[in-house]
């Protein structure tokens, strides 16, 4: 796995990255970031929070800053645990997941359905009813947007998802990550839904195979998982590169349950 950014720092900025693999249990990860600026090597501070997602922080000065991070996995992480503050905060709407607008909509198609037949239903109802486009929404439109407008891009599908099963009282959050497979390559975002005791992928864009995902964070919606986020200054993202493969792309049966490690 392997991302380049290139960023111009037009003001001193506070600038967070989400792009390295996320820790767990059962995986080795060996990997390396480096941050440079206008040639010279810049302080990175690593955080981590409860579900292995890992945020590097860089106070930047003015100049053109380079990102380069690459990473070899090997075996499967652990599922994150699912704590009882789960279970409130991944039903409640946020950001980008409306769930309370949508609760009729969900409640109207759903209705009578339950579990892995709700995950299913709702995973081919978002998958038929948007068109994938890249580039046709905007970084602000939530679940409800998509919807009205009928297109966008992963993480519209996986926003989609989100609100629809949390109107219907499934947990539900968004995970970004890696995707071998992806094309046109680039970071990933799926859905992530709690039922019977385990955390279960939903991808309507059916991309990529969900076996292969490897996570990178986890959260609400697209505003806690942003790979780059800019604070107190201005940062302007010039250029990108991801790349992902795997010894093995597996197939994907779209209708089966697939937890991510």
């Amino acid at each position: 796995m392997a991302a380049d950014l290139t960023l111009d720092v037009l003001e001193p900025a506070h600038v967070v990255l989400s792009i390295a693999v996320a820790q767990g249990d059962g995986l080795a990860v060996n990997d390396e970031l480096i941050v440079e600026i206008d040639g010279k090597h810049a302080e990175v501070t690593e955080l981590t929070d409860h579900h292995g997602s890992r945020l590097h922080t860089i106070d930047a000065t003015p100049g053109r800053m380079k990102v380069r991070y690459s990473a070899e996995a090997d075996g499967r992480s652990e599922p994150p645990p699912f704590r009882d503050f789960d279970g409130i905060l991944y039903l409640r709407p946020s950001r980008y997941c409306d769930s309370d607008t949508l609760y009729p909509t969900a409640q109207a198609e759903f209705v009578g359905l339950k579990g892995h037949d709700l995950l299913a239903a709702v995973s081919s109802w978002v998958g038929t009813r948007l068109e994938y486009i890249p580039g046709s929404s905007q970084p602000t439109d939530g679940a409800v947007q998509t919807l009205l407008s009928r297109r966008g891009v992963c993480r519209d599908y996986a926003h989609l998802s989100v609100a629809l099963l949390r109107a219907c009282d499934i947990p539900a959050r968004l995970v970004s990550a890696y995707a071998p497979g992806l094309d046109p390559m680039d970071f990933h975002a799926v859905c992530e839904a709690y039922v019977d005791g385990h955390w279960y992928a939903i991808d309507a864009t059916a991309l990529a195979p969900r076996q292969s995902l490897l996570r990178i964070a986890t959260g609400r919606d697209a505003s806690d998982v942003a790979f780059v986020t800019t604070q107190h200054g201005h940062v302007l993202l010039d250029a990108m590169e991801v790349r992902a493969v795997v010894d093995a792309l597996p197939k994907d049966d779209i209708t089966g349950l697939v937890e991510l490690g």
